[in-house]
């Protein structure tokens, strides 16, 4: 049996309106962004780490907690209104050019959920894996 190609994709541009730099925010001694990256290392089905943004600050974070920055997100995808889609193709474009990667499962991590377990992100894998009907899993939580 093939070893599926399973990356995460941390989408973490700058300058957010609301908070500034909310990215790289320490939380528990470590930027915002670094604890979903350790949490991506960890996991037991992700081949690859990618975090995908517009700032040489972030990068350069990101490298040092073990992500791999392949580019710099380009500044029109990169916008208050841009999607996490644009980044995705982005991304995927340029691993499909660059590399002929192609991934078999992509895992949507946001830099901004530093209390999520790794756990969580295995048994989602495994669970999308284990369901042939389904090509998404998104986790929720009910609003207080």
């Amino acid at each position: 049996m093939k070893k599926l190609k399973i990356i995460s994709i941390i989408p973490a541009r700058c300058n957010s309106k609301r908070i500034k730099n909310k990215n790289i925010i320490r939380f528990k001694n470590k930027p915002l962004m670094a604890h979903t990256i350790l949490q991506s290392l960890k996991s037991k089905h992700i081949n690859r780490t990618i975090v995908s943004t517009d700032s040489k600050e972030y990068a350069k974070i990101a490298k040092s907690y073990g992500a791999e920055v392949l580019f710099l997100r380009p500044k029109n995808i990169s916008k208050d209104n841009s999607t996490d889609l644009e980044c995705f193709k982005h991304c995927l474009s340029f691993l499909k050019k660059k590399e002929n990667y192609v991934p078999d499962l992509i895992v949507h991590l946001r830099p901004t959920y530093p209390i999520r377990n790794f756990f969580l992100i295995d048994s989602c894998i495994k669970r999308l894996l284990n369901n042939k009907k389904f090509n998404l899993l998104k986790t929720i939580c009910k609003s207080e």
